[in-house]
């Protein structure tokens, strides 16, 4: 079967990105179990005009925040490869798997939204891609980008850096695991991630800090929500 349409320019790009981009992963596993507290708390308790919560508008949030904690990573890289380009916004992009492939719509100023209006835009912009709808300012203009497996499984997978973007985030799904806390074990919810990015951009250090603070963020819904 011949690759045609908007799944072969898909695909040139991810060859692209992946031939150019010299990639560097940072993987980690956050214990979620208080937010998945509170995602059935705001879920049960909803209007029924809201869309029900998953973990993604909560992974938005986060990003944006450790963005503007890390600016380092709220960058993109010239063409020349010989500077850098500061963002002062933050539009993270979310893939969306479709018929046709996969696509990646930008969710602008998520730093202004609340968890509610990330997940009516989420669902909007999903509905959109799937019925090939989108139109090219709704892909444009990332800083950064998250894809999610979701329930489909696996322990983790390697996510392909979109250029000019420096980062992306891959979530995996999120298992009941037990964890030794106060001499005992517990279950706990935990959530995998890897954080793949540009090492021409970021070194070790770099992803490290960014993906340690991302799971804080996470981990504490305190932190999440201020």
């Amino acid at each position: 079967m011949k690759v045609v349409g908007q799944r072969r320019k898909i695909s040139e790009q991810m060859a692209l990105s992946k031939s150019r981009i010299p990639h560097f992963s940072y993987f980690e596993e956050v214990d979620v179990t208080e937010l998945e507290s509170l995602r059935q708390m705001l879920n049960s308790t909803r209007d029924p005009s809201q869309p029900k919560l998953t973990y993604l508008p909560f992974l938005l949030k986060a990003c944006a925040k450790a963005l503007e904690e890390y600016p380092q990573f709220n960058v993109s890289l010239h063409s020349s490869g010989e500077h850098l380009i500061q963002k002062k916004y933050f539009h993270i992009g979310v893939a969306v798997a479709t018929d046709a492939g996969l696509v990646v719509p930008v969710i602008r100023d998520v730093d202004q939204k609340s968890i509610w209006d990330l997940a009516s835009e989420v669902m909007e912009l999903s509905s959109k891609a799937k019925e090939r709808k989108l139109v090219m300012e709704d892909m444009q203009g990332a800083c950064f980008s998250i894809s999610s497996l979701g329930a489909l499984g696996g322990n983790g997978f390697i996510p392909i850096v979109n250029s000019p973007e420096v980062g992306i985030l891959g979530v995996a799904k999120t298992e009941i695991k037990p964890v030794f806390i106060d001499g005992e074990f517990r279950p706990r919810s935990m959530l995998p991630f890897t954080l793949s990015y540009d090492h021409r951009a970021e070194n070790g250090v770099d992803g490290g800090l960014f993906a340690t603070y991302l799971a804080k963020l996470l981990s504490d819904v305190r932190h999440l929500m201020l």
